[in-house]
């Protein structure tokens, strides 16, 4: 099992080049399953999700071709209509075959999702919503079994209205996809707003896809019978962004990301000034500059365009070494506080109830061996070992190749002391 070897106490300098975005990528990949025409991708991040996903649709059928971060799928010869346990159990996105499936062939055989064990993430929503729009669907043994009726309009999705109890990212991207082909209307109410849907769709128009909406809390889709193969560039990861962003902000230092947008990190970039960061913008461009120990900040993460759960734990790295205390709230997952046990080993002091954490900031971290217990914990304590004293070995790295590109790299050119251990 590969680890990460951390010298801390080194200042991040230089530009760094931002990936396309993970959460973006997974959904648009499986939008080539919705046409029998070839569809190419650019700015594809090299990561393990990315790898895994193209594992699926590969083993599904589509015929993909790669070079570099480009990428050309063509769905044209489809013989297996299933995701498989093995492909899904290491990751939940996954479930994003279930809709295109559906809405082009009449059918399904999707295994129950994994992915990181950061609390429940049920797929009631992505079911509901496929049976308001006429598929039949049971679960057995593991698996979810969707059927269009062939005296169904031939086997084809109706378009329905359907409001989302919870607000859910990838329900909202299952169901936008399979709503493009069914026959009618699709009203989606209480919709994420995030911009990897807002990605999505743009992907999705480009196909021929008719949308209204997206970006907004209601997406309206009028089905079209069939969708062309079209071009797409992934948009930046804002997480990748927000994460170097950090990362600057507790070690000390002045970065320019490049490739990255401003625009979708407001609320990440407005914490990080109140921590006493320097931040301008212009372009595709964001500059970080911090001279001083951080100052601490509240966080409280809740659904787009509010504070993004998935950089709650990157600013409890920077608030365990900040001037003052800070209070953590996460109302998203009920389980993403188990990087805390291992900033503790670190000689953090943090205390939790519930959902919220409240972490007094010391003058110090000391290195230790810590482990990775999820995607966003492992950037959480990749940030810690730059700031600590002496040498941090962090353990179970396999989650954080799951959705940022050779980040050891990048840290290194930055001038952090990183290395990789086999």
């Amino acid at each position: 099992m590969q680890k990460l070897a951390i010298q801390g106490g080194n200042r991040l300098n230089g530009e760094v080049r931002i990936s396309g975005a993970k959460n973006a990528a997974l959904p648009i990949l499986c939008a080539s399953l919705l046409t029998r025409d070839a569809l190419q991708l650019g700015n594809v991040p090299d990561l393990n999700d990315v790898a895994t996903m193209r594992k699926l649709l590969q083993q599904m059928g589509v015929a993909i071709e790669a070079n570099g971060s480009q990428m050309a799928l063509s769905a044209a010869n489809i013989d297996k209509l299933e995701a498989p346990y093995d492909m899904v159990k290491t990751m939940r996105a996954a479930i994003l075959v279930l809709g295109p499936l559906v809405a082009r062939f009449g059918e399904a055989r999707v295994s129950l999702p994994g992915g990181c064990a950061i609390g429940s993430r049920p797929v009631d929503l992505h079911i509901k919503g496929l049976q308001a729009m006429g598929a039949e669907i049971h679960i057995e043994h593991g698996y979810i079994h969707a059927q269009v009726p062939t005296g169904s309009g031939g086997g084809r999705l109706k378009g329905a209205r359907i409001f989302f109890d919870l607000v859910s990212v990838t329900g909202t991207e299952n169901l936008m996809m399979a709503a493009v082909l069914a026959d009618g209307v699709t009203v989606l109410e209480n919709a994420a707003r995030e911009p990897e849907v807002v990605d999505l769709a743009h992907c999705l128009i480009a196909m021929g896809a008719k949308i209204e909406g997206a970006g907004s809390d209601t997406i309206s889709i009028a089905g079209v019978e069939k969708l062309h193969g079209a071009s797409h560039r992934v948009m930046p990861d804002r997480i990748e962004s927000g994460t170097f962003l950090v990362a600057a902000a507790a070690a000390g230092g002045d970065i320019t990301l490049i490739d990255a947008r401003a625009d979708i990190l407001e609320n990440v970039l407005e914490k990080l000034q109140e921590a006493g960061a320097s931040i301008q913008a212009a372009g595709s461009t964001i500059n970080l500059k911090m001279s001083k120990r951080p100052k601490a900040v509240n966080v409280r993460t809740a659904p787009y365009p509010a504070f993004p759960t998935d950089m709650q734990a990157q600013f409890m790295a920077m608030n365990t070494i900040a001037e003052g205390s800070a209070m953590v709230v996460e109302t998203i997952f009920e389980n993403r506080f188990m990087h805390v046990q291992e900033l503790r080993r670190l000689g953090a002091q943090i205390e939790v109830e519930g959902n919220t954490a409240v972490i007094k900031g010391c003058a110090q971290l000391e290195g230790a061996t810590i482990m990775a217990t999820d995607l966003r914990a492992s950037a959480c304590l990749v940030i810690a070992g730059l700031v600590a004293q002496g040498e941090t070995i962090v353990d179970r790295i396999y989650h954080l190749d799951r959705g940022y590109e050779h980040i050891e790299a990048k840290l290194s050119a930055l001038g952090a002391q990183i290395r990789r251990l086999k």
